[in-house]
């Protein structure tokens, strides 16, 4: 961990591993920087930069206004501190929509694109985020998530079902809910033609048999993008440690790619 970014008076927490060149990897929503970490291996040749969005991690919540444009915002200043040189932009979920946001915001800046199991993409918030503001709503009515009708319906996707569940056992579950029903009714605000207009190359990553960051929005990111791949990672729930590994090959190729 690095010195904290100072944002409103909150000391927000900031992540740096690994050597190399810059790249900034932000977490999904409800993660931390030990999400990407998982994801991003320490032996990729580039310096990571996290930062623990607002309410989440080593991150104090502050007081409301949670979402897209808050947390760009943060980045922002966040890369104004710290970034000297082009670098690479990436993401998991709602991490994704922030690097695409950051790369639409000042294109010219970016290297490279990352976007792993996207869950926003062009427009308003899609039905694929259903299940997170259900889980959002049962939260603040304090309702248990195991005899809800959410953990029926999410049985189809295990992945995204011990997702759910997370939020219902972490720790700080009552005071997280106002975060996560404010992203999950939020969007990151781009259109067609701006995704459209990143001619820069760009890394997608999906998954089967998840519902929250379905693989046919990973495939619509990646037609709109014009330098973009598409890469299929292994099933999550069925083998963790081979979507970990396939995420961190396949990264690690991109960015080897780059040079």
């Amino acid at each position: 961990m690095t010195a904290p970014l100072c944002r409103d008076g909150l000391p927000l927490a900031v992540h740096r591993a690994g050597s190399g060149p810059l790249a900034l990897v932000q977490h999904g929503l409800g993660g931390d920087a030990g999400q990407v970490a998982a994801l991003w291996p320490d032996s990729l040749p580039a310096t990571r930069l996290t930062l623990d969005c607002r309410g989440h991690g080593g991150s104090p919540k502050g007081l409301g206004g949670w979402g897209f444009a808050q947390f760009a915002a943060d980045l922002e200043a966040l890369l104004a501190r710290e970034a000297r040189a082009p670098l690479v932009l990436g993401g998991v979920s709602m991490g994704a929509a922030l690097a695409l946001r950051l790369a639409v915001a000042d294109p010219g800046r970016v290297r490279g694109l990352i976007l792993l199991r996207p869950a926003w993409g062009v427009g308003p918030v899609a039905p694929n985020m259903a299940p997170v503001a259900e889980a959002a709503r049962l939260l603040l009515a304090g309702q248990r998530f195991e005899d809800s009708s959410l953990a029926r319906d999410m049985a189809a996707s295990p992945d995204n079902l011990a997702s759910l569940r997370g939020y219902f056992s972490r720790p700080d579950a009552a005071e997280f809910a106002p975060v996560l029903a404010a992203l999950a009714a939020d969007d990151p605000g781009l259109t067609g033609a701006q995704i459209a207009a990143l001619d820069l190359p760009a890394l997608v990553l999906c998954a089967p048999r998840d519902l929250i960051h379905p693989a046919a929005l990973a495939e619509d990111l990646s037609r709109r993008l014009p330098r973009a791949t598409l890469a299929p990672l292994p099933d999550k729930a069925a083998d963790p440690q081979a979507h970990r590994q396939a995420a961190a090959r396949a990264i690690a190729q991109f960015l080897a790619q780059l040079d």
